[in-house]
């Protein structure tokens, strides 16, 4: 069971999937038991560094994934305002005749959950990634202008 934590108390857009056994060297299947995790579980970009900011006219979110293929990251809309952005990094493939003297590149699986505000057109969302970096751009709905009605005075 994923349990959907605020990453941040004072944003109450921003949703994280949370693993209460994060950081254990063993991890829940799904099914609630207890199963020894292994190199290929370990939560890569469970904090995959995002940006958000709003504009006039959107919301634009931009994703640093360095090394990843657009086929590799997935955005999608869920509920008609989650907005969520996921993706994996396979681990390179070891040769038996290698020697490695240092790892610090991660691989595995990254995913991050945003509530999305009223004005947010959901459905008109756009994705693009250049040189590492996804933007996803969410248009805003146009701010409604308050009607102004003109009352003649008599006398």
């Amino acid at each position: 069971m994923s349990l959907i934590r605020r990453s941040n108390v004072f944003d109450p857009f921003s949703l994280d999937l949370w693993d209460p056994f994060d950081g254990f060297t063993f991890g829940s299947d799904g099914s609630g038991s207890l199963v020894p995790r292994t190199s290929s579980d370990t939560v890569a970009f469970a904090g995959a560094r995002i940006d958000w900011k709003e504009t006039p006219v959107a919301h634009v979110f931009k994703a640093d994934v360095p090394g990843l293929k657009k086929e590799e990251v997935k955005v999608e809309v869920e509920d008609g305002n989650i907005l969520q952005i996921s993706g994996e990094r396979n681990k390179e493939q070891e040769e038996k005749t290698d020697t490695w003297h240092r790892v610090e590149r991660s691989s595995g699986k990254f995913l991050r959950r945003f509530r999305l505000p009223e004005n947010a057109k959901a459905e008109q969302v756009k994705a693009s990634m250049e040189n590492g970096v996804l933007t996803v751009t969410v248009p805003k709905e146009e701010a409604k202008k308050p009607e102004v009605k003109s009352i003649q005075i008599s006398s």
